[in-house]
């Protein structure tokens, strides 16, 4: 090629390299190809497009930069020291779908300290995996669980009275009960150890492989962050699952129920990092677990709003070496769900990333993932917050005001950043559990830091 010309305010410019004197190219306006005067028609490549001198960028492109703005060099070294990750290519001058489709990278500071998965305040000597059981038989065997008669726990919990009942869900109802701790039988209401005591209900949405799921994966994984499976009965048609009980109650009334008193900052903090615990503990495991249902609701609290995972129906073994993902058909809970897992149905541990994003917008704006009594463009919690958080300065729209600003601004601004990588649409651009934690357990959780 020769001299290019570009017309009606087309930048000029001259090729580096000429290899036919003779040849002058005529580039339309609007056309994707380049016409020469032999008649010949060469493709024009975006990678190809040459670099124009002594013309102002504010003409040619948008005052927008593409590419997010740089990070510091103790950044970039966290970055590889943890797990580095992939950012997206961003477009020029959004528009406003845009800007619910993208999500914003701020920079994240550098953790004070190292930290390990299973690394907890509790006894980490309780924190194991036992091999997987092949048969029925073989989990309902379990030298670690109880098996219990109906009449047991009918007796623990007064007939499964309503004066017991403390929940209710797609499973079915929760009843707080009472066994002797020497021998684990039934005991007077208010004496021995109190218990929670799960009921399926026959015809509900989740049956027996559901229940199984749960012995099998709470039978065999021990950490201070996952409920504890005490027993179970299997008695006729009866499926019925003994918890340790959970004073604190469920990380979803603590947030959402009226007359609740507020979360502080501090322990909202302290959810969150018990939670990415309890999450880092099955995807970093040998046969890593897939937790597929990780929202508020099943996340319980100790007296001392330690945070532990309960229900593991809808647990499912990660992909082994050879494998990329796990093809399974699709369930979760609208709103905490991956949107990519539900248009592919490929299962991996990103999708938990995207349900713990979700989770820790809920702490952050004390909003539900899905909200109906919102008007249309706030009912989705995730895109809401893309639309008001596009800075640092801006974290503020999006903070619960049950918190009446009592938090750490700089705490806010790195958990709002860290939220909106989990729930980035391209599973390759979330971070692992193991980052996330290494970030949310170094933030400072007091307001006056």
């Amino acid at each position: 090629m020769g001299n290019c010309i570009k017309k009606n305010r087309r930048a000029v410019s001259k090729s580096d390299h000429v290899r036919n004197n003779s040849r002058k190219c005529i580039r339309g306006e609007k056309a994707d190809h380049v016409e020469c005067d032999e008649g010949n028609t060469i493709e024009c490549q975006k990678q190809s497009v040459m670099e124009v001198q002594n013309v102002k960028t504010d003409n040619v492109h948008n005052k927008r930069p593409l590419d997010p703005p740089p990070t510091s060099g103790c950044q970039e070294q966290i970055r590889q020291k943890s797990h580095p990750l992939p950012t997206p290519n961003l477009t020029p001058a959004p528009t406003h779908q845009d800007n619910i489709n993208k999500t914003n990278f701020l920079p994240l500071p550098k953790p004070e300290t190292s930290s390990k998965p299973n690394e907890s305040n509790s006894d980490t000597s309780v924190s194991c995996i036992l091999p997987m059981p092949r048969s029925e038989s073989e989990i309902l065997s379990s030298p670690y669980l109880k098996a219990f008669s109906f009449d047991e726990l009918r007796k623990a919990t007064s007939n499964f009275c309503e004066d017991s009942l403390l929940g209710e869900g797609g499973f079915g109802c929760v009843y707080k009960g009472w066994l002797e701790e020497d021998g684990l039988t039934a005991a007077r209401p208010g004496s021995g150890l109190a218990v929670a005591i799960k009921k399926l209900i026959p015809y509900g949405s989740q049956g027996h492989k559901e229940w199984l799921s749960e012995v099998n994966y709470l039978g065999r994984l021990h950490h201070p962050n996952l409920v504890k499976l005490i027993g179970y009965c299997l008695d006729g048609e009866d499926r019925i699952l003994v918890y340790e009980f959970m004073p604190g109650g469920s990380l979803e009334n603590h947030l959402f129920r009226r007359n609740s008193p507020s979360l502080s900052w501090a322990r909202r903090i302290k959810v969150a990092v018990g939670a990415a615990r309890g999450l880092c503990f099955l995807h970093e495991s040998k046969s890593p677990v897939i937790y597929r249902d990780f929202k508020t609701s099943n996340i319980l609290l100790d007296s001392e709003f330690n945070a532990k995972l309960s229900d593991f129906g809808l647990a499912k073994a990660g992909p082994t070496e050879s494998e990329t993902h796990v093809t399974t058909r699709v369930m979760g809970t609208e709103g905490y769900c991956d949107p990519h897992y539900l248009t592919t149905g490929k299962l991996t541990v990103k999708c938990d990333v995207y349900s713990f994003g979700v989770v820790l917008l809920e702490l952050l704006t004390g909003r539900r993932a899905i909200d109906e009594t919102k008007c249309q463009e706030e009912k989705n919690l995730v895109n809401w917050v893309k639309l008001h958080v596009v800075d640092n300065r801006k974290i503020f729209r999006i903070m619960d005001t049950k918190l009446e600003g009592q938090y750490c601004k700089r705490s806010a601004y790195v958990a709002a950043n860290i939220a909106l990588r989990c729930v980035n649409h391209e599973p390759k651009y979330r971070p692992p559990m193991t980052y996330i934690l290494e970030i949310l357990e170094n933030l400072p959780s007091h307001k006056n830091h």
